[in-house]
Formats: structure tokens, C-alpha cells, sequence
């Protein structure tokens, strides 16, 4: 571990040369690539900075220990090589961790799918809470949001909404989100009083960039026709809605949600493109999966992963055990405290795997 983190520290001070050397500067493309290798380093090579000089400062203490000391001397001493040992190890754990290999999704946008599953109308109330719940948590972190295409009910449900979430980190925050979410509490349509169970399906997507998936153009069937639903006369009578059909794998992906032609097939194709870069990568992870079952990281979509129980002002998931009685405020936005269980667990996982 040492000799990579040595090997890091050198290549970050050259980066460090060559992003202040003018001549690189006069190459935008080159040295924008170094200025994010050179970031991507940056929390790495300070951690083992800070190790480096905690081991040096441990040395020291120790050979200080060594020496004949009056009794109020070493007891400080003592104290001293105790606070150090405890700050390497929690060092060491930081630098396991950043170590370890990077899902190259992390850094990307998100494109999120919410479908009403079993419960009717009650399920797409649900999918309207958990579309406020994200677009809430997005707020909180400074991300922008952005509708794609949305299917609503008469009384405010969603059937199903596709959404964009904009901002740094987007998927290595909200990318163990992906499952079957379910609700337990009284709809409003029931006169009865009876607790329902109804459930929502999530999906998380990185977005794709046009050069993480090569789609050819002849592979596209493009259909446009009159949006529905609410958006006022223009958009209910101009064929402005698009509906794109990748023919090799059967994917089909419609938006309605602009008023413009151009601007719902931009948006198509967005979706599209996350779409395929998820099928590729779910074949792939298939594939890997006798390697590795993860507890939290499968992305299964037929996975029943958290429970909202309104009666009880609980939310469990069920993948790490992990139960807030705060409902309320998990439903207006506060994720963090889940999202961070999750993502420390799959790391624990991915550490136990290494050593």
C-alpha cells in the first residue's frame, strides 16, 4: 500500500509541474486532462501526507520514550504516542478506503425512472412522494433537477416520471437508491381506516455521455405525435412528442414534457443513452456477480430495499438493517444519513474483499 501511495504522491507533484508550466496551458484539451487528474489525486495525497507525518511524529515520541524522562514527562509522552497511534490507524482506514478501485459512474450526472408498482392509485401517490423526497435531497446538496418525461394521475399521482439530477457526486450519492420502496399507511381513498401496503420501483442511471455509448443512427425508429395530458393547447396539439426506438435491443424511450419538438428528442436521446449504458453495464455486472454478491450494490430492480411505515414514523432498508424513526423528514429530502450508512457498508464490504 505504501509504494502505491509514494507512486501517487510523484505523480501528483508532476501533475502539479505540468499544470503551472505555460507551454502545457497553450494545450486547453491537454491540461484541462491533467487539472482532473491532478483533483482526482488531491484527497489521496493529502491523506498520506497527514499519515506520513503522524508516523514521523509517532518516531519521535518513541525514541523520546526510550530516554531516561522524569515520571510527569512520560506520562505526557505516553499520552501522546497513544492520541498518535489512534490517528494512524484512522488514517490508515481513510487511505484503505480511498484506495480502493473507483466506479468510474461516481462522478456523473443521474437519470432517475420512478414507476408506480402494486396499490393503484395509493402506489402513484407514493412515487409523487419519493419524486418530491429526491428532488428535495438534490436541493439540499446544491444540484439542479430536471424533468424528462412524467405520467401523472387525476389527484397528483405519477404513474411514472423520469428525471434528471445535475451536480457532482449525483451517483455515488443515490446510485444504492435503485429497487422496490414500499409504503405502509392509510391512503387517502380509503374511507376504512385500513393500513395498505403499496410500492414504487426506482431506477438509477448514470447519464451517458455520447462517447460512453456509440449508437448508430440507422438502429433508430423515430416517431413523432400531440403530447397528452396537462401543458396547455400548444403542446396538446402540435406534434411535439417524441417517441425513439432503438431496434437491436427493443428499447423504447418517449418525452412530452417541451413544448418543442427538438427539445423532447434531445431529451429522448439522453434517456436512451443512460438506458443502454445501464444495459451493458448490468450484463456486465451479471457476469461478475459469482465473484462478488454485494449486500447493498446489486441494483436488482425487483429488490425490495426500504419500507416507509407511516404508522410507526419508521423507514428500514432492509439491505443493511438500518431503521430511522424520522419518516417525515427522510420524505423531505434528509436522505443523508441513508445514503451514508450505504455507501460505508458497501465500502466495508469492498475492503473485507481485498484483504
Amino acid at each position: 500500500m505504501l509504494d502505491k501511495l509514494e507512486s501517487l504522491e510523484k505523480k501528483y507533484e508532476e501533475l502539479s509541474e505540468l499544470i503551472a508550466d505555460p507551454k502545457v496551458m497553450e494545450d486547453q484539451g491537454r491540461w484541462q486532462q491533467y487539472v482532473k487528474s491532478h483533483a482526482e489525486l488531491s484527497e489521496v495525497v493529502t491523506v498520506y501526507r497527514q499519515y506520513k507525518k503522524v508516523v514521523t511524529e509517532l518516531e519521535d515520541v518513541r525514541q523520546m520514550l526510550k530516554d531516561k524522562l522524569d515520571a510527569e514527562m512520560r506520562e505526557m509522552a505516553e499520552l501522546e504516542e497513544e492520541e498518535l497511534d489512534s490517528k494512524k490507524e484512522e488514517l490508515e482506514g481513510k487511505l484503505k478506503v480511498l484506495l480502493l478501485p473507483k466506479d468510474p459512474n461516481d462522478d456523473k450526472n443521474v437519470i432517475m425512472e420512478i414507476r408506480a408498482g402494486t396499490g393503484g392509485e395509493e402506489a402513484a401517490l407514493f412515487g409523487a412522494d419519493l419524486f418530491r423526497m429526491y428532488t428535495r435531497f438534490a436541493e439540499l446538496k446544491g444540484w439542479r433537477t430536471e424533468i424528462m418525461d412524467a405520467h401523472y394521475t387525476d389527484i397528483g399521482g405519477v404513474k411514472e416520471i423520469i428525471f434528471l439530477i445535475e451536480g457532482k457526486g449525483a451517483f455515488s450519492q443515490l446510485k444504492f437508491e435503485s429497487g422496490v420502496h414500499r409504503v405502509q399507511r392509510v391512503p387517502t381513498t380509503e374511507s376504512g381506516g385500513r393500513i395498505h401496503t403499496s410500492a414504487a420501483t426506482v431506477a438509477v442511471l448514470p447519464e451517458a455521455e455520447e462517447v460512453d455509448v456509440d449508437i448508430n443512427p440507422n438502429d433508430l425508429r423515430i416517431d413523432v405525435f400531440c403530447s397528452t395530458g396537462p401543458g396547455g393547447q400548444s403542446v396538446n396539439t402540435t406534434q411535439s412528442a417524441v417517441r425513439i426506438t432503438h431496434l437491436p435491443t427493443g428499447i423504447v424511450v418517449s418525452c412530452q414534457d417541451e413544448k418543442s419538438q427538438h427539445k423532447n428528442k434531445d431529451k429522448a436521446m439522453r434517456v436512451l443513452r443512460a438506458r443502454l449504458l445501464d444495459q451493458a453495464q448490468q450484463e456486465q455486472r451479471q457476469q461478475m456477480a459469482s465473484a462478488r454478491k454485494s449486500q447493498v450494490g446489486s441494483g436488482d430492480r425487483s429488490e425490495r430495499i426500504r419500507t416507509y411505515n407511516f404508522s410507526q414514523n419508521r423507514v428500514t432498508d432492509h439491505r443493511i438493517g438500518l431503521t430511522l424513526h424520522r419518516l417525515q423528514e427522510v420524505l423531505m429530502g434528509n436522505l443523508q444519513e441513508v445514503v451514508d450508512a450505504l455507501i460505508t457498508t458497501d465500502q466495508a464490504e469492498r475492503l473485507q474483499q481485498v484483504d
